[in-house]
């Protein structure tokens, strides 16, 4: 294991030197760069060491895998696992998810023990065996229950309380703008909107339109955060112009690739479309992940669970079938980068 160490990165120091400059936007008293970029909680994927890598590439926030209020309250190990957090991740939100009030608060409860800087509730997950309990997104039904259910996890714990949510259940009960007010006035600090119903799932196209709706409205103090279908730089840039919005959350983009961040902010700096890392970098970006997994999550877990990301970092390489399937199969670590520097030299600048 003597090539196990860790692989310092440096691709956040722009965004630091931003925030330092030109502050614009506060969550409770977390406060934020103009047109800043947050990491959607994603299950499998935002575990610590892709939060590592997407705070090296500038996000501004990121987020946890969402965790089960059920889970939390049996002390089920996986569940707990996930309230880990460091304070190179800050500031890093805990996402928490559930249909019974008495439970989520509880569990936002035991969250706030691992001290992150905001509680987040999960009413967004379109997930069948979720929304259909009447969790994440299904609770779109029950939008009194939601109210209900945010105020008293906001009056329970000393920290910023958030909420990530839909458009509705349906194109027929497009609900946000008037819950939007309600969800408000029940304390949150400020307010996530997926552009799609939960009927929608990730399909077809988001409508931010009624996003922009919920930020124009004078009523509306909080900050709204816009959601869905961002993958390009020019895509951020016309959502903030168009939409008014204090802030972007990325979500499926950044799998596989990180750097999204960089190439955001480099375009509403410069106006500038910077190239795609090439397979040289993303050799050196994988090694940085795959290390930061393993001095996490030790050797065995940390390589399980590299194994999707290491395939994402070079989806689209021509004649890749094989080298693939040993990415996702081999257990060593140090095999595994023995694999990455074959990909460097095979479909890199030096092969």
């Amino acid at each position: 294991m003597s090539r196990i160490r860790f692989l310092e990165g440096k691709s956040g120091d722009n965004a630091a030197n931003l925030f330092n400059n030109c502050l614009y936007m506060k969550i409770g008293n977390i406060d934020f760069e103009s047109n800043p970029l947050f990491l959607a909680p994603m299950e499998d994927v935002t575990d610590s060491s892709f939060r590592y890598m997407c705070k090296q590439f500038g996000a501004d926030m990121v987020y946890t895998e969402f965790v089960s209020s059920d889970g939390l309250i049996r002390d089920a190990h996986k569940s707990l696992q996930k309230l880990k957090i460091s304070d190179y991740e800050r500031p890093i939100g805990i996402q928490i998810y559930g249909h019974l009030i008495g439970p989520m608060v509880e569990a936002a409860k035991i969250a706030e023990q691992s001290k992150p800087d905001l509680i987040d509730i999960n009413f967004g997950c379109p997930v069948k065996k979720i929304a259909n309990r009447g969790a994440g997104s299904g609770m779109m039904k029950e939008p009194d229950r939601m109210v209900e259910m945010t105020r008293q996890i906001v009056n329970a714990v000393n920290i910023p309380v958030t909420v990530k949510t839909r458009l509705g259940w349906d194109e027929d009960s497009l609900i946000i703008c008037e819950l939007a007010e309600k969800l408000q006035d029940a304390g949150i600090a400020a307010l996530t909107i997926h552009g799609r119903t939960r009927n929608q799932l990730y399909k077809g196209v988001a409508d931010w339109t009624l996003i922009g709706e919920v930020k124009k409205n004078k009523r509306i103090r909080i900050p709204v955060i816009g959601n869905g279908d961002i993958s390009a730089p020019e895509e951020a840039k016309e959502r903030f112009e168009s939409y008014g919005v204090d802030a972007i959350m990325i979500g499926r983009a950044t799998y596989g690739r990180p750097w999204i961040f960089r190439s955001i902010k480099h375009y509403l700096e410069k106006g500038e479309i910077l190239p795609e890392p090439d397979v040289d970098e993303r050799v050196r970006i994988a090694k940085t992940h795959f290390l930061k997994s393993v001095e996490v999550k030790g050797e065995r877990v940390g390589v399980l669970e590299m194994r999707r990301h290491l395939s994402a970092y070079f989806k689209g390489l021509h004649d890749f079938k094989d080298t693939r399937l040993k990415l996702v199969t081999e257990n060593e670590p140090e095999k595994v980068l023995n694999l990455l520097d074959y990909i460097g030299k095979h479909w890199g600048n030096g092969k």
